[in-house]
């Protein structure tokens, strides 16, 4: 599918969001009555007639995965390097508990000359992770990266690429997690101490970026990893990870 040559021109990320402010009570009034209008879209197989889901609880439960309502606070990227005894991964993360800090901070890295041409690699990516940030660059008053920015161009002129739309082969009905893509392949799973339900707590209740920023490595590293695994190369060992 790729060759050593492309897959060294590839970066690829993953994002970590959480709900925009604490609590709900922290909203304005405005974004009050656009988070009330959005509960009522959301399904959440608890919320029954029976037992109701307040827009507070939902607010708690899914506001870091809508632009409007959620903000980044982690941006982990990695690329694959060859060298004369073997192939390496190198990891490196945005954290900041200020966003627009950690967005410039990621768009000075993706200008950089050394990384002109290259295409962005995330799981879920398209569905995901590149208009998430498109959309917090621009509400942050940060104009997109040229990596980013799709304005103008036809699907197959930017610079994205998603391992899951690569595994559905056509099949537009298909989701396939990570974790099950690593477990056919046999790469170690990216899940450790925790998992994407956790990130807003440790955030806001235990201020650690540096836990969120391993927890989100993890999924870059399994996606590099998985890109070999689809190119039917050797996988990268553990003790070949650079952090």
């Amino acid at each position: 599918m790729f060759t050593k040559e492309t897959l060294g021109k590839i970066l690829f990320l993953d994002i970590e969001t959480v709900r925009g402010k604490d609590t709900y009570e922290e909203l304005s009034e405005g974004m009050h009555k656009m988070w009330e209008h959005k509960a009522d879209s959301i399904k959440i197989k608890e919320d029954t007639p029976e037992n109701p889901w307040t827009p507070e609880m939902k607010y708690l439960d899914r506001a870091a995965i809508f632009a409007e309502f959620g903000r980044v606070v982690c941006v982990s990227v990695g690329y694959l390097l060859w060298e004369q005894d073997g192939p390496k991964i190198k990891v490196k993360s945005f954290c900041d508990a200020d966003e627009e800090v950690l967005l410039r901070s990621f768009k000075e890295m993706l200008e950089h000359p050394k990384l002109k041409g290259w295409q962005l690699c995330a799981h879920n990516g398209k569905e995901f992770d590149f208009p998430y940030l498109c959309r917090r660059f621009l509400l942050n008053q940060i104009p997109l990266p040229t990596a980013l920015n799709t304005q103008g161009k036809k699907p197959w002129e930017t610079s994205f690429l998603d391992s899951m739309e690569m595994w559905k082969f056509g099949d537009y009905k298909s989701y396939t997690k990570l974790e099950l893509l690593c477990e056919s392949f046999g790469i170690p799973s990216p899940k450790s101490d925790m998992d994407g339900s956790m990130v807003g707590e440790v955030f806001w209740n235990d201020q650690d970026l540096d836990r969120i920023a391993r927890y989100c490595e993890e999924d870059v590293i399994a996606t590099a990893q998985l890109l070999l695994a689809y190119s039917c190369m050797p996988l990268v060992p553990l003790d070949r990870i650079v952090r």
